[in-house]
C-alpha cells in the first residue's frame, strides 16, 4: 500500500484532484469527514469539547452545535488551539483506523489523504509523499469570491490565515499548480501519478 498525502490552500482544486484520482483507482480518505466523525457524541473528543467550551455548544440534536462552536473560538487563537488539540490527534486516529483496513483488504491500494490542514496538524508523517495543489492569490480570492458568494475582504482574511505557498512548496514532494484550466491541472495529476505508482492507468 502507497499513501499519499494531498493538501493544498484555499480554492487550489482539492475536490477536484482527489475525485479525478478515485477514477484512476486511487482510495481517497478525506479528512474533513472525519473531522465530522471526530464529533460524534459518544467519542472522547465529543466529550473534551463539551468540558472546555460549554454545554452551550451541544445542539439541541445532541449533537456539537457547530456555529456556536465557531463562535467560540472565532478570531480568538488560544480557543482555536485548545480545539485543534483535541479534534486533529482524533482525525489522525481515524485515519489510521482506516489506513489499517484498506491495507488489510488490499495491500497494493493506492491512498490519497486529502487534508487541508495537513502541516499545521502535522500529519505528513502518514505517507510517503506529499503532493501539494497550488494557485496564485488573485485566482484563488476570485474564484473563492464567486464559489462562496463571500466577499473580497473575507476571502482575503482566510487565505492570510493560511500557510503561504511557498512554505507548503518547500515541504512537498509533488507541487501541482492550478492557476490555469482545470484540464492543464488533471494532466499534472495523471502525470504525477503515472510516475508515483508505476502505471498510467487504475490499479
Amino acid at each position: 500500500m502507497k499513501v499519499i498525502c494531498l493538501t493544498g490552500g484555499l480554492a487550489s482544486g482539492k475536490s477536484t484532484a482527489v475525485k479525478h484520482l478515485a477514477t484512476k483507482g486511487a482510495v481517497v480518505i478525506d479528512a474533513d469527514i472525519l473531522g465530522h466523525q471526530a464529533y460524534n457524541p459518544g467519542t472522547a473528543a465529543f466529550d473534551e469539547v463539551i468540558t472546555s467550551f460549554g454545554e452551550e455548544v451541544r445542539g439541541g440534536d445532541g449533537q456539537i452545535d457547530r456555529k456556536a462552536l465557531g463562535g467560540k473560538v472565532f478570531g480568538k487563537p488560544e480557543a482555536l488551539r485548545k480545539l485543534t488539540d483535541i479534534v486533529w490527534p482524533e482525525i489522525r486516529r481515524l485515519a489510521e483506523l482506516e489506513l489499517a483496513a484498506i491495507a488489510d483488504s488490499n495491500s497494493e491500494a493506492i491512498v490519497v489523504l486529502e487534508a487541508a490542514v495537513l502541516f499545521e496538524a502535522g500529519w505528513e508523517d502518514i505517507g510517503e509523499e506529499i503532493w501539494v495543489l497550488t494557485v496564485d492569490r488573485e485566482t484563488a480570492i476570485e474564484r473563492s469570491m464567486a464559489r462562496d458568494k463571500a466577499p473580497r475582504d473575507a476571502v482575503e482574511r482566510r487565505l492570510d490565515s493560511q500557510l503561504s505557498n511557498e512554505v507548503r512548496t518547500s515541504r512537498a514532494d509533488v507541487v501541482i499548480t492550478n492557476d490555469d484550466s482545470v484540464a492543464k491541472m488533471l494532466a499534472q495529476i495523471d502525470s504525477a501519478y503515472a510516475e508515483s505508482t508505476g502505471s498510467s492507468g487504475a490499479r
